[in-house]
């Protein structure tokens, strides 16, 4: 457990100390608390440059804003895929249901050095857009990013290729998912239970053993990967893109090549020439 933004209490799935094993993916954070003093202070204003912040919201809801002058909300279901790419500055303030309960994942995904300084965009997609495909013993997929059985994610044009899918397997099922050779895939746990294959050696869990909510799989290079499951579904983020294998060079919210251009994205933010397309950012 860490604490983000302005103290906000976030289980951190992978960060900074995994970024070769999974590029171009920078970190998972999972916020998920019924106590909304885990959550309320929020994540006031802050810059992005070089990176991309995906936002999927389970329960209650995230108010944004930034400083190109867009503003609203995602809520249960919905997914913001923010592209910081030459800088943005925003904030995001949680409200929890009424019960108190708040639930979402943010993930970071870097930018080709090609890319750092595209113009800022936003892709904010509703629950509603979001298609829903079944598929043989009931196993669902939410297709956020990708393709599966001919069904396209809203979410389109992104560099590293990705798929990003929210997966239900029913129990004792056994699940293939064709996935490409030679990109990063990994899991994200949820709900439930299940036997995750095939798994590297060097973050090798069980092979036998099923695992639960807020665990992380690595999946080994392949094709395919499996899950199979006994006397409970699982239900889990399956996320997959390719590789840069670029020089990683990252501070705080900002994700260079160089030191050097770390260094001078932090000057431009303190002498207020960060922002480099203010009046030309599209929202998608």
């Amino acid at each position: 457990m860490t604490t983000e933004g302005a103290g906000v209490r976030v289980k951190r799935a992978f960060g900074f100390d995994h970024t070769p094993q999974l590029d171009p993916f920078l970190l998972l954070d999972d916020f998920h608390s019924d106590n909304p003093d885990d959550y309320v202070p929020g994540f006031p204003w802050h810059p992005h440059r070089g990176m991309e912040t995906i936002t999927y919201i389970l329960k209650g809801k995230v108010l944004h804003e930034d400083s190109l002058g867009h503003h609203g909300e995602i809520g249960p279901g919905d997914v913001q895929w923010m592209t910081a790419g030459s800088g943005i500055i925003h904030q995001e303030m949680p409200i929890g249901e009424k019960d108190g309960a708040l639930w979402g994942l943010q993930l970071w995904s870097n930018l080709p050095a090609s890319y750092k300084m595209m113009e800022p965009r936003y892709q904010e997609i509703k629950s509603s857009e979001i298609p829903e495909v079944w598929m043989d013993h009931g196993v669902k997929f939410r297709v956020i990013c990708g393709e599966v059985n001919k069904t396209k994610g809203p979410v389109t044009g992104i560099v590293c290729d990705p798929e990003y899918l929210d997966v239900t397997v029913p129990f004792q099922t056994n699940f293939t998912h064709h996935v490409c050779k030679g990109h990063t895939v990994f899991a994200y746990i949820l709900s439930g239970k299940g036997v995750f294959e095939p798994q590297p050696e060097a973050f090798k869990y069980s092979e036998t053993h099923p695992l639960g909510p807020e665990s992380l799989v690595v999946f080994d290079d392949g094709d395919t990967v499996s899950v199979s499951t006994g006397d409970e579904s699982v239900r889990f983020l399956l996320i997959s893109g390719k590789p840069l294998r670029e020089p990683v060079a990252w501070y705080g919210p900002i994700v260079m090549n160089t030191q050097e251009d770390l260094r001078a994205a932090f000057e431009e933010y303190e002498n207020g020439a960060f922002l480099k397309h203010a009046h030309k950012s599209t929202v998608l």
